[in-house]
C-alpha cells in the first residue's frame, strides 16, 4: 500500500556527538510503516492459567467419577456359566460396587449376617429384589472395613457366591 502523504524531512543536530556513524533513516513517500499487534504477556498468561484450572478441574471429575464407580461385577459369565465374575474384590470404604446383570438371571445380592464385620446391618447392604433384564444393574457402598460374603439367592446351590474386602 502506498503512502500519498509528501517526504518527511528528519532534521539533524549537528551539534550534538554521535557515538555512532550511520546514515540518517530515509524515509520516501512510498514507503509503508506497518505496526505490529501489541500482545499483554499478562493475556496470554491469564489463558493458560484458565485453560490449567479446567484440565485440574476436569482431571479431578475424572478421579470422582473413577472412584466412585470403582468395580462392576458381572451376574453370570459371557458364556452362560453362574457366578459373580469377579467373584472376589476388594475396595477401599466407601467406593461404589456396581453389580450388572449378564447372563443366567434372574439374580440377586444377599449378605450373610454371619459373614460381614461387626454392626454392619445385611437388610441395609442387600439387593433382595431380582434383577430380570439384561444389563439391569444396581450399586451398593461399603463403609465398613473387612470381608463382606454374599450370594445370589435363586443361585446359591450352584455356587453363585463372593466375597468383598473393604479397607
Amino acid at each position: 500500500m502506498a503512502s500519498t502523504a509528501a517526504a518527511v524531512s528528519v532534521p539533524t543536530f549537528t551539534g550534538l556527538k554521535s557515538e555512532s556513524r550511520a546514515a540518517p533513516a530515509k524515509v520516501s513517500s512510498n514507503t509503508v510503516v506497518r505496526m505490529a499487534p501489541v500482545v499483554r504477556a499478562s493475556a496470554s498468561s491469564d489463558a493458560l492459567e484458565t485453560v490449567g484450572k479446567a484440565l485440574i478441574a476436569a482431571s479431578s471429575s475424572l478421579l470422582l467419577a473413577a472412584s466412585a464407580n470403582a468395580v462392576t461385577v458381572k451376574m453370570g459369565a459371557d458364556d452362560g456359566t453362574l457366578g459373580f465374575y469377579p467373584n472376589a474384590i476388594s475396595v477401599a470404604a466407601g467406593e461404589s460396587i456396581t453389580f450388572v446383570n449378564n447372563k443366567g438371571f434372574p439374580h440377586n445380592v444377599v449378605f450373610d449376617e454371619d459373614a460381614v464385620p461387626a454392626g454392619v446391618k445385611v437388610e441395609e447392604i442387600n439387593h433382595e429384589e431380582y434383577a430380570n433384564a439384561l444389563n439391569e444393574s444396581f450399586s451398593i457402598n461399603l463403609k465398613t472395613p473387612g470381608t463382606y460374603e454374599f450370594y445370589c439367592e435363586p443361585h446359591q446351590g450352584a455356587g453363585m457366591k463372593g466375597q468383598i474386602t473393604v479397607s
